[in-house]
């Protein structure tokens, strides 16, 4: 693991547990804890939450944590995934495989388990794989986007030699994200990049070529960032591109200036009143494209 990528999870893991330390369980919930989904042992476990007295499907959320693919696990999205099922959702909260003992694409592939998972499972947990919304923020917001690529364009899922299961994303919640991953395999490649990618990816391998694979049939997109996100910048080109398309899409940049708190990943801190607005605004969104 690289120097950054070591300092990146010092300070991930540090901040996450301080955030979470604060944030109660939310309540009215059911909660149904680490259950095996693939063959990766505790790297494919996953939670799934749902509203106490549900007894038919419900839209199901998808959640991809962030962590810049070095760092991360379902526990740190547990209070957010709760509070999203809070809103009417199934909500389904996995670990996948991380860098650089894993590298690219292996997230990709746990993800589509995961959706495999759900297809032969939906009964049990009330889940509707013809209702599928994929979140996901930083590092996750860019492996939402690329699976929902895939997902959506079979000549794309066959440079994986993917096969996506019968699933219908009906649209992406993309969170304070990247979204070019050919950019991070240009220059000499180092951090995070290099964990992720390692060194025989090349620049030109086509399966970086996530916007080229974006077709008619890309799901609508809610792009959300902060005022004082580090990756504020990326969130309008996505916008732009994606709307250029033709796509449905949305963007909106939460907080002030005099609001530090309304930074990278923000939603995720449910107490914050930006966090609860911008979950509101993508629940809305998820709902009004069913």
């Amino acid at each position: 693991m690289s120097l950054q990528s070591i300092l990146f999870n010092r300070g991930a893991s540090k901040s996450d547990k301080k955030r979470d330390a604060a944030i109660p369980l939310p309540e009215g919930v059911v909660e149904c804890r680490n259950i095996s989904y693939g063959s990766h042992g505790k790297w494919n476990l996953l939670d799934v939450y749902y509203p106490q007295g549900t007894n038919a499907p419900l839209p199901t959320i998808v959640s991809i944590h962030g962590g810049g693919y070095v760092y991360g696990n379902k526990e740190i999205y547990r209070r957010y995934g709760m509070d999203m099922a809070k809103r009417g959702f199934a909500f389904v909260n996995f670990n996948y495989r991380l860098a650089p003992k894993w590298k690219f694409p292996a997230p990709l592939w746990d993800t589509n388990c995961v959706m495999e998972w759900i297809c032969r499972n939906a009964t049990r947990y009330h889940l509707n794989p013809q209702q599928i919304i994929i979140v996901g923020d930083s590092a996750g917001a860019q492996l939402a986007s690329q699976y929902a690529a895939i997902a959506t364009n079979p000549s794309y899922a066959s440079l994986f030699e993917m096969v996506v299961p019968e699933i219908s994303i009906k649209s992406l919640g993309l969170n304070c994200g990247i979204y070019d991953l050919r950019s991070q395999a240009e220059g000499k490649r180092k951090g995070l990049a290099l964990d992720y990618l390692g060194r025989e990816i090349k620049a030109d391998d086509p399966r970086l070529l996530v916007l080229e694979a974006v077709t008619a049939d890309y799901p609508p997109a809610y792009i959300t960032t902060a005022c004082h996100d580090f990756l504020r910048d990326a969130a309008m080109p996505m916008f732009d591109y994606l709307t250029g398309k033709g796509i449905d899409a949305q963007w909106k940049c939460y907080g002030s200036e005099d609001a530090p708190e309304v930074a990278h990943v923000f939603h995720v801190n449910i107490i914050l009143e930006e966090a609860k607005r911008c979950n509101d605004d993508s629940a809305e969104f998820f709902r009004n494209h069913l």
